[in-house]
């Protein structure tokens, strides 16, 4: 789970409902002082939100680029069913399609987060004339690895059977025993927990299976006819860097290593991250 470390909207940020045919998603939307190189549409991980990307978010637009973080359906702001059935990779494809076609912008450079990434290179699939680019940002080719695995099946028994404040207790306490483990800003811990219980039991069920059971999908990667930049920090854990690293070789990708960076380098090293994407976006080639 991606922490905000500050919930303070960038300058130019506007928070609204973006309306598609196939519902309406919360984003976080920010523009360029001047007309935009191009548009990001930044998708959020297992348990995340748009929030995720709010440090990433002025960056982007310092460095001539609109960016629009979004909630996926049934995450934190955005409207969802309760029943996992609601969230196969196919309904949250077209839904990021049809994300992209509300933004007016043309073909949009999709970056997905971790869960997201697998979104987003759904969604690739699905329509690749929507799209000017793929970026998997701490996103593997397939499943978790072991110790995610155990996490998340844990998460997915418990959230049918218990209230969802004891589940988000026995969350809680499991994240403070991580030896990387950081208090939050209070309001930041008052935010992760409206959060936890704004997003819907059926998301983070379906989600959960898939990070769980997703096959290997190079092959499919690779054959994206999009611009394909892979990146990660150099201290990722849901991933090893060894498979993202040979995912990178494997699809013809740009391979983008940030230093010192963990799981969410859009939250600790957004100004970094913001440069590998944008000359990524850029030159467009490995």
């Amino acid at each position: 789970m991606s922490k905000p470390r500050s919930l303070d909207l960038p300058s130019g940020t506007r928070a609204y409902p973006l309306d598609t045919p196939r519902g309406r998603f919360a984003v976080l939307d920010c523009e360029p002082a001047g007309t935009a190189l191009g548009t990001a549409l930044l998708l959020p991980g297992f348990t995340g939100s748009k929030e995720d990307f709010l440090a990433l978010l002025e960056p982007l637009a310092r460095a001539g680029y609109r960016a629009v973080a979004v909630d996926g359906r049934g995450q934190h702001e955005s409207p969802g069913p309760r029943g996992a059935s609601g969230y196969t990779p196919r309904v949250l494809a077209e839904d990021t399609v049809a994300q992209a076609a509300a933004l007016c912008a043309g073909p949009v450079h999709v970056v997905g987060h971790s869960f997201g990434g697998l979104v987003a290179r759904a969604a690739v699939r699905l329509s690749p004339a929507s799209f000017a680019s793929l970026t998997l940002l701490s996103s593997g080719p397939g499943h978790v690895g072991p110790g995610q695995r155990a996490k998340i099946r844990l998460l997915r028994a418990a959230l049918p059977v218990l209230p969802a404040g004891a589940v988000w207790a026995v969350t809680s306490w499991l994240d403070s025993r991580d030896p990387a483990y950081e208090p939050e800003a209070p309001e930041v811990a008052e935010f992760l927990r409206q959060r936890w219980f704004n997003t819907s039991p059926g998301q983070l069920i379906a989600t959960g299976r898939q990070l769980r059971t997703e096959p290997d999908r190079t092959e499919q990667i690779a054959a994206l006819p999009v611009p394909l930049h892979v990146a990660y920090g150099d201290g990722e854990t849901v991933w090893t860097v060894e498979e993202l690293g040979a995912l990178a070789r494997s699809v013809d990708a740009r391979h983008t290593v940030i230093a010192g960076a963990g799981h969410s380098p859009n939250v600790s090293h957004p100004g970094v991250l913001a440069e590998a994407l944008t000359r990524f976006w850029t030159t467009r080639t490995p």
